[in-house]
C-alpha cells in the first residue's frame, strides 16, 4: 500500500513540475512573442506618432481665395461625435455585447484569451474593445489563412496595449464609435443613426442601440436593411447580454425583445463634398504639399483629417466664368443640331457606319451600366440588347437637366452630339489659378477638359516658335519672311486661303497666322530648340520632334497652354498654375507651398511676344474683340484652329490675368462642317469676351482696360512702324487658320453641292443663321 501511495505521489509530482514547466514555457514564448512584436520584429508596427493621432478622417474643409467655404474632402461620410453624445443604453450594450471587463483590463482579457481557446472560437474571439479598436485603426481586414490572422493578433495586442497606455477608457470607446463602418456609406455611429433610424444619436431608445451594437460582429449579416430577421435575433442577444449583466431586469429585456425592427432608412449624402473639375488637380496639389512637410518635418498629415486648405480660385471670378462658357455655347449648339439635321450619322462628320460603331462601344464600356451587367454575368451581346431598350434617362439640355425615355445606346449618341469647353485663368505674376471650368456641367460631363484633355493646338502653338526664332536669331516684329509656297521633304504646308507671294513681316505673320512663314521658321530652327523651350515654359505632353509641330500637331492641355502664353504676360518668367495657397492642420498651423518660377525668356523678347500677339487682336485673326465685343485696352492673343474644325482654341492676355479656352467635342469626329463656325475666332473668342467684359464691370475686382503691359527698357519703338499701313489690303486675310491639310468650303460650295431643290433651301436657311450669328 505505502509502495502503491509512493508510486502515485512520484506520478503527481512529475505532472505538477511539467505542469509548472509547460506554463512557464507558455508564459516565456508569449513573453517573447510579445516582445519581439513591440521591436517590429514580427512586422512592421505603427509610430508613435499614428497611435497618438489615430487615422479617423473627418474630411477636410476648402475656402476660396476670400474665405468663402466651397466645400470638402471627405473620403469618409462621417461626423464625430463626443463621449457625452453617446446614449447610456448604447454604451452599456456595447460593454455587454463586447467586453464587460473592458474598464478593468488593460487592453488584453485574459479570461476571454483562454474561454475562447477551450470553446475553439464558439463563445466569442476574446477580443477586446482596445484589440477590434486597434485592427480597425492599424491592420485591417482579417486574414483567411490562420496563420497570418495569428500573426495580425499578436500585433493587436501589442497596439491594444499602447492605445491604454495614452488614452483613457472613455476616449477608447469614443474612438471606435467614431471608426466603424455600419455601410451604406455610414462611418461611425452618428452617422448610422441617420441612416438606418433618420434620428440624431442622442434620440435613439433602447432597442436601436441594441441594433447597431449587434452589427459591430459583422455589419453585413446582420444589416436591419438588408436582413431584418437576423438583425433582431442579434438585437435579442444583445438584450439578453445586457440582462445577464444587470444592465437591464427582466421585465424590460420581455418587452423590448418582443418588439419588430423598425427603421427609417435614409442613405446619407455628404452634401458639403467638392464636387468640380478641379477637385483631382487640387487634391493633387495638396498631397504633394503633404509630402514635402512630411520630408522636412518627419510629421505625416492627411489630405481629409481635418485641414483647413485654401485656394486661389475667386468665386465671383469663378461664376462669370461659367456664365461666359453657357451663354455662348448655348447659342453654338444650336448652330451645330442645325446643321447635323441632314446628317443621318449625326453627330460625327466624314465617317463610316462601322467607326460609328467602334466609337459607341467604345464610349460603352466605360460606362457604370455596362460595368454593372458585366459583373452580373451578362454577355457582350446580352449587355448590348440591353443598351437598345428604352429606360427614363436624366438628359443634360442647355436649359437644364430633363428625364425622357431614350435607350443608353441613343444616350451615348446624344452626349457625342453636346459642345464641350474649357477655361483657366491665371494671375499672370503668381500664378494662381483664379477660374477653372473643366466642362459644361459636372452632373452630367465629370471629364475635365482643363488639365486631363490632350487635344491640337493649332496655331496658338505659333508664339512658341515665333519666341524660339526671335531667341535665337534675334529677330524682330519687322523681320520679313518670305510667303512663296513652301516644301520640306514630303511635307506641304498651305495657307487656309490659297494665297501665296511676296514677303510679311513676323508681327503680321503671326496676326494673320500665315502658315507659310510658320514653316520657314521651323525650317531654320530646327525642331529641337521648340520643343525644348516649350518645356521650360511648362508643358509636359509629348511633342513629336516633326516640323509640322510648327502648325499644330501637337496634342497639349488646355493648362500646360496657358502656362506657357502666361509666361510672356510674366515677361519671361514661368509660374507653374497652381490652385493651392495654403493648408492649416486641425491645430491652426501653417503649412504654405513654396512659390515656384524660372526664368525662361528676357524680358525684351517677352515683350516683343506681347507686341506681335496685340496684332492678332487688333487687326489680324482676333480682331472682333474690338470691333465686334468693343473690348478697349492692351489685349495680347492668339487663336487656334485645328484639323476638321474639331478644336477651337483661344489664350488671350491682359496686363494681370491669362485667360486660356477650349471648345469642342468629346469626339474629334464631331465638329463644325465651314469654317466661319469652326475656327478659333468663333468657337473659344466670344467665351473670353463675355468674361473679360464681366470683369471690366466689377469695380470690386482688380481688372481694368486702362492697365498697360509693361514695356522693356530695351524694347524699341521704331519697330512699330513695321505694322500694316497702306499695303493692308494686299495682305487683307480671312480672320481664320487651318492646319496644313484642312479643307476650306465657303458657303457658295456648300449650296452648290446639294443635289436636292429642297436641301438647298435648307441649306440657304442655314447659311442665314450663320450669317445672322456673325452679326450679332
Amino acid at each position: 500500500m505505502n509502495k502503491k501511495n509512493s508510486k502515485q505521489n512520484y506520478y503527481f509530482r512529475l505532472f505538477i513540475i511539467y505542469f509548472w514547466i509547460l506554463f512557464f514555457l507558455i508564459i516565456s514564448s508569449i513573453f517573447l512573442i510579445i516582445f519581439s512584436a513591440s521591436k517590429g520584429y514580427l512586422g512592421d508596427l505603427p509610430s508613435s506618432e499614428e497611435i497618438d493621432n489615430p487615422n479617423i478622417e473627418i474630411g477636410s474643409k476648402i475656402y476660396d481665395s476670400n474665405g468663402k467655404f466651397l466645400g470638402k474632402f471627405c473620403s469618409d461620410n462621417r461626423t464625430l461625435i463626443s463621449y457625452r453624445e453617446l446614449p447610456k443604453n448604447l454604451i452599456n450594450a456595447l460593454l455587454a455585447k463586447e467586453d464587460i471587463r473592458f474598464r478593468e483590463h488593460s487592453g488584453i482579457d485574459g479570461k476571454s484569451i483562454l474561454r475562447a481557446i477551450l470553446s475553439f472560437g464558439k463563445k466569442g474571439g476574446g477580443s477586446t474593445i482596445s484589440q477590434q479598436l486597434a485592427k480597425l485603426l492599424f491592420t485591417g481586414t482579417s486574414a483567411k489563412n490562420k496563420i497570418e490572422r495569428i500573426h495580425q493578433k499578436i500585433l493587436e495586442w501589442i497596439m491594444a496595449i499602447e492605445l491604454e497606455k495614452r488614452y483613457t477608457k472613455e476616449e477608447l470607446i469614443t474612438m471606435y464609435c467614431n471608426k466603424f463602418d455600419f455601410l451604406y456609406n455610414a462611418k461611425g455611429i452618428s452617422t448610422a443613426a441617420l441612416t438606418y433610424f433618420d434620428k440624431k444619436i442622442s434620440e435613439l431608445n433602447l432597442g436601436e442601440c441594441a441594433i447597431l451594437i449587434g452589427m459591430l460582429e459583422n455589419p453585413s449579416l446582420y444589416n436591419p436593411k438588408s436582413y431584418p430577421d437576423r438583425a433582431k435575433k442579434q438585437r435579442n442577444l444583445v438584450l439578453h447580454q445586457m440582462k445577464k449583466y444587470k444592465f437591464l431586469n427582466k421585465n424590460q429585456y420581455n418587452s423590448e425583445s418582443k418588439k419588430p425592427i423598425k427603421i427609417k432608412f435614409n442613405m446619407r449624402k455628404n452634401d458639403s463634398e467638392l464636387f468640380t473639375y478641379y477637385k483631382e488637380f487640387l487634391k493633387k496639389e495638396v498631397q504633394d504639399l503633404l509630402d514635402e512637410y512630411k520630408e522636412k518635418t518627419g510629421i505625416k498629415l492627411n489630405i481629409s483629417d481635418g485641414l483647413k486648405i485654401y485656394i486661389s480660385i475667386n468665386s465671383k471670378m469663378q461664376d462669370f466664368a461659367e456664365k461666359s462658357v453657357k451663354k455662348h455655347l448655348k447659342k453654338l449648339q444650336l448652330l451645330f443640331d442645325s446643321m447635323q439635321k441632314n446628317n443621318i450619322n449625326a453627330p460625327f462628320s466624314n465617317i463610316s457606319i462601322k467607326k460609328t460603331q467602334r466609337i459607341l462601344i467604345s464610349a460603352m464600356k466605360q460606362t457604370n451600366f455596362y460595368k454593372e451587367l458585366k459583373q452580373k454575368g451578362f454577355s457582350e451581346k446580352k449587355i448590348f440588347q440591353k443598351f437598345q431598350e428604352i429606360k427614363p434617362i436624366e438628359l443634360f439640355t442647355w436649359n437644364g437637366t430633363k428625364k425622357v425615355k431614350i435607350s443608353p445606346w441613343d444616350f451615348l449618341r446624344y452626349k457625342k452630339s453636346i459642345i464641350q469647353a474649357g477655361l483657366i485663368s491665371v494671375e499672370s505674376s503668381t500664378g494662381y489659378i483664379k477660374a477653372w471650368v473643366g466642362g459644361v456641367d459636372f452632373n452630367h460631363f465629370q471629364y475635365d477638359h482643363v488639365a486631363q484633355t490632350q487635344r491640337q493646338v493649332g496655331s496658338i502653338f505659333k508664339p512658341i516658335l515665333y519666341a524660339a526664332a526671335i531667341s535665337k536669331f534675334h529677330y524682330t516684329p519687322c523681320t520679313k519672311i518670305s510667303n512663296e509656297k513652301f516644301q520640306l521633304g514630303d511635307w506641304y504646308p498651305r495657307n487656309y486661303n490659297g494665297k501665296y507671294g511676296g514677303f510679311i513681316t513676323l508681327k503680321d505673320g503671326l496676326a494673320y497666322s500665315i502658315n507659310t512663314v510658320s514653316a520657314r521658321l521651323i525650317s531654320q530652327i530646327t525642331p529641337k530648340p521648340v520643343i525644348d523651350l516649350a518645356k521650360k515654359m511648362g508643358v509636359t505632353s509629348f511633342i513629336p520632334e516633326h516640323p509640322s509641330i510648327s502648325l499644330g500637331s501637337a496634342d497639349i492641355t488646355l493648362y500646360e497652354m496657358t502656362g506657357v502664353f502666361n509666361t510672356f504676360a510674366n515677361y519671361g518668367n514661368y509660374v507653374k498654375p497652381t490652385i493651392l495657397l495654403k493648408v492649416k492642420d486641425k491645430n491652426g498651423n501653417i503649412i504654405n507651398k513654396d512659390f515656384f518660377q524660372r526664368r525662361v525668356l528676357n524680358e525684351e523678347i517677352s515683350y516683343i511676344m506681347l507686341d506681335l500677339m496685340q496684332g492678332v487682336v487688333k487687326y489680324g485673326t482676333a480682331k472682333r474683340i474690338r470691333q465686334k465685343y468693343n473690348i478697349e485696352g492692351n489685349i495680347a492673343g492668339k487663336t487656334g484652329t485645328t484639323n476638321d474644325n474639331s478644336d477651337g482654341w483661344f489664350i488671350g492676355i491682359i496686363p494681370n490675368l491669362t485667360t486660356g479656352i477650349w471648345v469642342g467635342w468629346e469626339n474629334r469626329f464631331s465638329h463644325f462642317d465651314n469654317i466661319k463656325l469652326g475656327q478659333g475666332a468663333t468657337m473659344a473668342l466670344p467665351i473670353w469676351a463675355y468674361y473679360t467684359k464681366y470683369l471690366y464691370n466689377d469695380v470690386n475686382l482688380i481688372y481694368d482696360y486702362r492697365i498697360i503691359f509693361k514695356k522693356s527698357k530695351n524694347y524699341q519703338f521704331n519697330w512699330k512702324k513695321c505694322e500694316i499701313n497702306s499695303d493692308e489690303d494686299n495682305y487683307k486675310f480671312l480672320e481664320q487658320e487651318e492646319f496644313n491639310t484642312k479643307k476650306y468650303e465657303n458657303k457658295k460650295e456648300i449650296i452648290e453641292n446639294v443635289e436636292s431643290s429642297e436641301n438647298k433651301k435648307k441649306n440657304i436657311e442655314l447659311n442665314e443663321k450663320i450669317n445672322r450669328y456673325d452679326e450679332e
